[in-house]
């Protein structure tokens, strides 16, 4: 939908250091500064747009009274990884200097994002956690978001293998046609044949089915060890950094976070992205509150 008239909103579309953005504002005055919510859209960093988010963020701004900010960055493949992330980036900061001019709370803004807009969002929390030059972030909102690109054989993989919109086998491609790299490489990295067994060794801490829930794994059979391929290890070097995989970043960066809402979905290849995402900030002391939806879906 295009931005358009609203009886209890202003709707403007802007452009926050050059990246284009639309603000919702509650038209009602307010006798104190309004929450600010920063969303960032998912589309698996190929589509999805501001327009097609409309509606949600209308209805964000309305039932929360809040002044949110839908971030417009620009696509893949035709704008490169990592230039989403730092168009993310670059708004969230903007938004956190200039809250108050547009009646929002510096101190209670909040960015959340669903699916690689959780991505997003995870990495924006991680890169300003220690930031001391602007407002800290007050907490992040993760909707079943992708936050791993080393393991395609969780128990969530396994029982959503074939679920529509989001197969095992879509997730993977869509990853590739993100990055701009060959198709061929999917079945490979689906196998886990992209992971050399030191970096398999190292993230084990952190990327492991023992630590998903014995009810999320009714099922379950741990796959056969993958043959390594170092050509596809080569071809796939954006999958191991943090600002690509969430979960692999260190736990300074971890220690750095806000309070954390993450929704997870039942029927959904990345549900163990979240769970394991949470135990990582719970076991860095930060607060998370979990909301899973038994019967949903990506």
């Amino acid at each position: 939908l295009p931005a358009c008239w609203d009886s209890q909103l202003l709707i403007k579309d802007l452009h926050f250091d050059g990246v284009p953005i639309r603000i919702y504002l509650p038209r009602e005055s307010s006798a104190s500064k309004r929450r600010g919510v920063i969303f960032i859209h998912g589309g698996c960093g190929i589509f999805g747009s501001i327009r097609s988010y409309e509606r949600i963020c209308r209805y964000i701004a309305r039932k929360s009274d809040s002044v949110v900010v839908s971030v417009g960055y620009h696509l893949a493949p035709e704008h490169k990884y990592p230039a989403q992330t730092l168009e993310c980036l670059t708004a969230t900061v903007h938004f956190l200097k200039t809250a108050e001019t547009y009646g929002a709370d510096p101190a209670r803004i909040i960015v959340c994002g669903d699916s690689v807009g959780g991505t997003f969002t995870a990495s924006v929390c991680q890169t300003l956690g220690h930031r001391t030059d602007i407002p800290k972030i007050r907490a992040q909102v993760l909707i079943y978001p992708f936050l791993q690109a080393l393991n395609f054989n969780l128990p969530s993989h396994q029982k959503n293998a074939a679920v529509g919109f989001l197969s095992r086998e879509r997730t993977v491609h869509f990853i590739l046609k993100y990055l701009n790299k060959d198709c061929s490489l999917k079945e490979p990295i689906l196998a886990g044949s992209h992971v050399p067994e030191n970096i398999n060794m190292k993230y084990r801490k952190w990327i492991n089915p023992d630590f998903i829930p014995d009810v999320f794994k009714l099922g379950y059979k741990p796959p056969l060890p993958a043959l390594f391929l170092p050509e596809v290890h080569e071809e796939v070097q954006e999958l191991f950094e943090p600002w690509f995989s969430p979960l692999l970043a260190e736990d300074a960066d971890i220690c750095g976070l806000p309070d954390t809402c993450i929704v997870t979905c039942e029927h959904d290849v990345l549900r163990d992205d979240g769970l394991l995402y949470k135990k990582r900030l719970e076991d860095n002391n930060i607060h998370v509150t979990w909301h899973h939806v038994e019967k949903g879906f990506h």
